[in-house]
């Protein structure tokens, strides 16, 4: 159990400073950044996932379906968060005071460690 929460921590705290990095190289983002993010933060949760597999014996290897788990909630995230608003006008009083971007990184989050 402890070292899931460590794998928990380090993904979070890596991929949350290193998609910023690599999202920057891609050009024309617009109206897409959110949902760009949030496939960067599936691959990382995931990437950090196999190495951590390595260092923390006590966790098995993710699967392919980890990923897709990863990258489908993460993208469910970032449309929620796009377009609930437009659909749900006082939504945007309910959801909590986060930045956009956490919403994607929890989902990758949720959808990598329910699917493990």
């Amino acid at each position: 159990m402890l070292s899931r929460l460590i794998l928990l921590a380090l993904q979070l705290v890596v991929a949350w400073f290193a998609a910023p990095v690599l999202v920057r190289y891609i050009p024309g983002l617009g109206r897409l950044e959110l949902f760009v993010y949030a496939a960067a933060f599936a691959v990382l949760v995931w990437l950090v996932g196999v190495v951590g597999s390595q260092v923390l014996k006590e966790t098995a290897m993710p699967s392919s379906a980890a990923l897709a788990a990863a990258l489908v909630v993460a993208l469910i995230a970032a449309a929620i968060y796009t377009w609930l608003p437009m659909v749900v006008p006082d939504a945007k009083r309910v959801m909590l005071n986060l930045q956009e971007k956490a919403y994607p990184l929890i989902g990758a989050l949720i959808g990598y460690h329910i699917r493990r």
